[in-house]
């Protein structure tokens, strides 16, 4: 029986999604920019998808544009607002825990003459809005952090941190990734307080290769990828019906669900806890308020050889975010999770789809590896 708990590097596609993206590729096949019937069919698939989407999260479908998947939304945004807004105005303010494509497009932007002011949390291994507020100024442009962080399921105050700084600062452009967040977290663009918004569709059950930006009436990007004149000329390249429309039936799929299935994963987060409260060496690296999808532990090994080991049991879980390959991203540094703790992390993501059988495998293999194996 092969045990899959690593949900956060991606979910299995849904049935839903798997039947609309054949359907896109074999019936309604047509290029949506084509101007006759088949054209028009495939565009009429791509603007329910927009219009699902857009719904998903109290949104105009004028307001999303269809990327390639998250990472390339995070650099539309970072990339797009600062080139536009950032001619003046120079100082970027991200937090310490953001995803790779965030954190290293904000490196490559200071190469490029910005400022980029990382904000970490306070000792007590949380983030407190006052602290983006200090490091905002009259010269920021924009303000970039995520909603849950994909290593440890941290909720960050998002919210609070861009109504905070938006009181004071109107002009800054705030941005959220929120693709832990997506369909797990309940959250609505005009509550969150955000310009921008960057989700996946593989991270919710659809497929991999589409991913979208939610861009704020009235905020301009300077687009990366030019030619086509495509998604309003914001993101050229033709629309990618299939992955589209996987990703609308997978939105539409769950939008009504959200709160039920997180009492859900609550229940099987607690039941897995329950579990390993016992095991020798193993301690908790997730808050208790953090997103039960995300379930990160430190166990006594070092985390690939478990990985390893428990891959031979059949059991798949992770050390950290899956586009790190493998290496230390120093989030859980920034959490206060250094040395041997943070070499034995193990990242358990589930969904509500998940079993409690799941979880006492995992559970069983866990301790069985702790005994058994060397490293």
């Amino acid at each position: 029986m092969s045990v899959y708990l690593d949900n956060a590097a991606t979910t299995r596609p849904c049935e839903e999604a798997v039947a609309a993206a054949v359907n896109a590729m074999t019936v309604a096949y047509g290029n949506p920019s084509s101007l006759h019937r088949a054209g028009l069919e495939a565009q009429l698939i791509a603007d329910s998808a927009r219009k699902t989407i857009a719904a998903s999260i109290g949104a105009d479908s004028s307001n999303i544009v269809f990327t390639s998947g998250a990472t390339e939304s995070n650099n539309l945004a970072l990339r797009g607002a600062s080139a536009v807004y950032g001619r003046k105005k120079h100082r970027i303010v991200i937090s310490s825990v953001e995803h790779a494509s965030v954190e290293e497009t904000a490196a490559d932007l200071e190469t490029k003459g910005f400022e980029v002011v990382r904000v970490s949390p306070r000792a007590d291994g949380r983030f407190y809005a006052a602290d983006f507020l200090e490091a905002c100024s009259d010269d920021t442009c924009l303000l970039s952090m995520m909603l849950v962080n994909n290593e440890t399921g941290y909720i960050l105050p998002a919210k609070e941190v861009f109504s905070s700084v938006k009181r004071r600062y109107p002009g800054i452009i705030t941005h959220c990734d929120c693709v832990q967040a997506y369909m797990k977290i309940p959250f609505k663009a005009g509550t969150l307080n955000a310009d921008l918004i960057s989700l996946s569709a593989h991270k919710i059950h659809g497929v991999k290769g589409v991913g979208a930006l939610y861009i704020k009436k009235g905020v301009r990007l300077q687009p990366i990828i030019t030619g086509g004149k495509q998604e309003k000329g914001i993101r050229s390249g033709t629309e990618s019906v299939p992955l589209i429309a996987a990703f609308g039936a997978a939105a539409g799929k769950l939008q009504h669900s959200i709160g039920e299935r997180y009492e859900r994963v609550s229940g099987l987060r607690a039941g897995l806890l329950e579990l390993l409260k016992d095991t020798e060496g193993v301690e908790v690296n997730s808050p208790e308020d953090g997103s039960p999808y995300v379930i990160n532990i430190s166990q006594p090994k070092r985390s690939e050889i478990m990985l390893h080991f428990l891959e031979s049991r059949g059991v798949y879980v992770s050390s950290g975010s899956a586009c790190s390959k493998g290496q230390q991203s120093g989030v859980l540094g920034q959490f206060g999770i250094t040395g041997k703790r943070a070499d034995g992390a193990v990242r358990i993501s589930i969904t509500a789809e998940t079993t409690e059988e799941e979880l006492k495998i995992f559970a069983d293999a866990l301790k069985e590896g702790i005994v058994s194996v060397r490293g």
